[in-house]
């Protein structure tokens, strides 16, 4: 018996166990999916696609069907902007579900309603940011423009500018360091304000246009591109992110530089296990909301009924629906919480408590609550099913390890855990170590998105 305990470095076991190949391949299957899922709804949009490829059907054609039946795949959409996948259990959906829940929305610009200026010969969007940032970290870095405009017709009209080899990029600027005197002397959180995230998009003026010139030219090039005036710009949706392509990290590779993980990656890692499940034994679910960094507030948010309205119509399926059915599939249920936590940064030792985080490499994280400060906003899940958790992942090899956010009076963060646990569900926080959280590039480390990937297929699969 062995009585203390030791982290295992995942590198190291997965190669002793010859998987480092399946490592790299699982890498390149999530790249893939980041460099088309910048937004919720591109990420909403593909996640169906990947279900559609793999078999599942609609919840509407569900419903048209008037049954389901164990082994079915179904998908639901809430508003283009989050998704529900569900594997029909052999046992019924009273008795609960396998939950792994992620969000596909990250910190980001936003345009304001009426967003288009010009000054000093220079075309902006005026912006607000969206998701707890790092303002200054936005600043002097290549920016990418996606959203819907509905047309006065109502026609959507869906842009990206920004991310193919030949269309231009956008940035927010900054001022030069020859005359930053007085601005270095600020707050790092007052060096750059929310006014000043103004993104520059052009400055040739419209020939034969006295005023406003500048703004009336980049108007031409949206309406002949796109068909939009400014009136369909007051109530569009555009959201500026970092323009490219995730990147290899690291001369071995071992990691991906990228916009985003936060909190796609658990968000995928969710998807391909559930795509990768066959016959559970209960129903399992691969959900991926909207609005975590605000809050999960709104109609796509966790706080919203998407999620019991789709479980409901699913027990109606079943046959002999009753409401009571509905809070017994969730309170019965049994929820990952897939989303990311701090990894160490050995060059910031001093907001970290180093027997309790997450360390690269070290394989999947489970966080028994999150919160902050004393405990605040937290879930806490309890003793009895992070032991069961555990004890899945150690009977199917997964290299895990527990952390905090970072140390106690530092500060803390929130994720769907509660909202969920607020139903009675056993719930507990589970995701992987990210550095550089809530920038335009994080990193994640290819091998504990490999554990995760095992740890949640795991979870769908094995039942104590």
């Amino acid at each position: 018996m062995k009585l203390k305990y030791e982290a295992k470095n995942a590198w190291e076991f997965e190669r002793e166990n010859n998987k480092i190949d399946d490592v790299m391949d699982y890498s390149k299957g999530y790249m893939q999916f980041l460099d088309v899922s910048k937004t919720e709804r591109t990420s909403a949009r593909e996640i169906v696609r990947i279900a559609k490829e793999n078999g599942y059907i609609s919840i509407d054609e569900a419903i048209s069907n008037g049954k389901v039946n164990p082994g079915d795949k179904i998908y639901a959409v809430n508003k283009d902007k989050a998704v529900a996948l569900f594997v029909i259990g052999k046992n019924k959906l009273e008795n609960g579900m396998k939950i792994i829940g992620g969000h596909i929305d990250s910190p980001r610009i936003d345009l304001k309603p009426n967003p288009l200026y010009e000054e000093a010969n220079l075309g902006f969007f005026k912006t607000h940011y969206y998701g707890g940032i790092k303002k200054y970290q936005w600043s002097t870095i290549p920016l990418a423009i996606y959203g819907l405009v509905v047309l006065n017709d109502g026609q959507k009209v869906d842009i990206c500018i920004g991310e193919d080899e030949t269309d231009p990029v956008f940035c927010i600027t900054d001022l030069l360091p020859h005359l930053a005197k007085d601005q270095m002397q600020k707050k790092l959180s007052d060096g750059i304000t929310g006014e000043q995230l103004n993104l520059l998009i052009g400055s040739i003026p419209l020939e034969g246009v006295e005023k406003e010139a500048i703004d009336a030219n980049i108007l031409k090039i949206l309406n002949t591109k796109y068909g939009i005036i400014e009136e369909d710009l007051l109530s569009a949706e555009i959201e500026i992110v970092p323009a490219g392509k995730a990147r290899d990290l690291g001369l071995d590779r071992s990691m991906v530089l990228a916009y985003g993980h936060d909190d796609r990656v658990c968000s995928y890692g969710a998807v391909k296990a559930l795509i990768d499940t066959k016959d559970p034994k209960y129903c399992a679910v691969a959900l991926c909301v909207d609005k975590e960094e605000v809050g999960s507030q709104g109609n796509t948010g966790m706080h919203s009924r998407f999620f019991e309205n789709t479980v409901a119509e699913l027990i109606a399926l079943e046959g002999n629906y009753s409401e009571l059915k509905v809070r017994r599939a969730m309170a019965n249920s049994k929820v990952l919480s897939a989303d990311v936590s701090a990894g160490y940064d050995p060059n910031y030792s001093e907001a970290y408590d180093k027997r309790n985080s997450a360390y690269m490499g070290h394989g999947l994280v489970l966080s028994k609550y999150t919160g902050s400060r004393g405990k605040g906003g937290c879930n806490d899940a309890n003793a009895e099913f992070m032991a069961e958790v555990r004890r899945i992942f150690n009977q199917c090899n997964v290299v895990w390890q527990t952390a905090e956010l970072g140390k106690v009076d530092q500060g803390g963060g929130g994720t769907i855990a509660y909202i969920l646990a607020n139903y009675g569900a056993e719930v507990i926080d589970c995701g992987i170590g990210v550095l550089n959280m809530h920038s335009p590039y994080e990193v994640v480390s290819k091998v504990d998105m490999y554990e995760m990937y095992k740890g949640y297929k795991a979870f769908f699969n094995i039942n104590l």
